[in-house]
């Protein structure tokens, strides 16, 4: 009988970070689960977890439970846990999800953008461009996060960008932009630079255009993410 293997989310849970209430053992268990480190389909062992935090199984039992209704964790039929896995149809679906969302708050987004706002915008681009000039994928991956959530912040929706955040979350365990190659990257990329200077230009319509033609460009590029590698169901 072979030794059962060591859940690789034990060796990116942090207890130190979390402490012994349910709130903070959830807010470890889902920083760990986005942080990209635990592929999706990853088991989740209750009883290590909470050998981790120093708690009973209740509260991590209890945090798994939120995490399954945020979509990132899986109950099996045989009562355990995983990192939610996504089908390559689901995986398109909740892109198609997060661009909604987008497109519903960029026009209130150019209205509303202060200096701080832009000048935000463009730092986190700058990230972007050192990131493909050194093809770092982990680092383009977090940082597109970053560059669209600063361009969404200041339309100050705050339930639709609660929203928006939640379909992003949903995604994240794949770390899409990590799998594609430096050619696409660049593309989008491309598309993230007309994106900022119509942001910064004020020019709502123009921005929409860009992000229509950025959204087709990603769901082309999604449709090529590997389905026989365990990263997708």
């Amino acid at each position: 009988m072979r030794p059962q293997r060591r859940s690789a989310l034990l060796e990116h849970l942090v207890a130190d970070h979390a402490g012994s209430s349910q709130q903070a053992v959830l807010g470890e268990l889902r920083r760990a689960i986005l942080d990209g480190g635990v592929p999706p389909g990853t088991p989740i062992p209750l009883a290590e977890v909470a050998e981790v935090f120093g708690v009973s199984q209740i509260p991590v039992r209890e945090a798994l439970k939120t995490l399954v209704g945020e979509g990132l964790v899986a109950q099996r039929r045989n009562g355990g846990y995983s990192v939610a896995q996504l089908t390559a149809e689901e995986l398109r679906e909740m892109y198609i999800v997060r661009e909604t969302l987008e497109s519903a708050s960029l026009a209130a987004a150019v209205a509303n953008a202060t200096e701080e706002d832009r000048l935000a915008v463009i730092a986190v681009n700058d990230l972007l461009e050192q990131a493909v000039r050194d093809g770092d994928g982990v680092a383009y991956h977090r940082g597109s996060r970053e560059f669209h959530a600063a361009l969404t912040r200041p339309s100050r929706m705050h339930r639709l960008l609660h929203m928006l955040e939640a379909a992003w979350n949903v995604t994240e365990p794949v770390q899409s932009m990590v799998h594609v190659g430096p050619e696409d990257r660049a593309h989008l990329h491309a598309d993230h630079r007309e994106m900022l200077e119509a942001f910064l230009a004020g020019d709502a319509p123009r921005l929409l255009a860009a992000s229509d033609v950025h959204a087709a460009r990603l769901n082309a590029v999604i449709a090529t993410l590997p389905t026989d590698t365990g990263l997708l169901a």
